[in-house]
């Protein structure tokens, strides 16, 4: 498991983290989240910059970035899942 910081989460109630280098499929990784951390496995190749699910989220839940509503899921989306336009509704203007 790689020991440096690979995501970031701004708020505890955030449902996705953004990496902060590429991350490959399968790997095992720590995410900080407010003073606890939690370890989950990739379950996709995520780009630099791009999101992963912290946890399992359902089709039509609120998808939580940064402290805010980003988008609703258009399926269930699984926790280490790749999150993109893929599986999200925008729901900024």
């Amino acid at each position: 498991m790689d020991k440096t910081a690979s995501a970031v989460v701004i708020s505890e109630q955030d449902s996705v983290a953004t990496a902060t280098r590429h991350i490959s499929a399968g790997e095992k990784i720590a995410v900080s989240i407010g003073s606890k951390a939690i370890e989950l496995s990739v379950k996709d190749n995520i780009k630099f910059l791009h999101k992963f699910a912290l946890k399992d989220i359902r089709k039509g839940e609120n998808v939580l970035k940064y402290g805010g509503v980003i988008g609703e899921a258009t399926r269930d989306i699984s926790r280490g899942e790749h999150v993109h336009t893929h599986n999200v509704r925008s729901l900024r203007a």
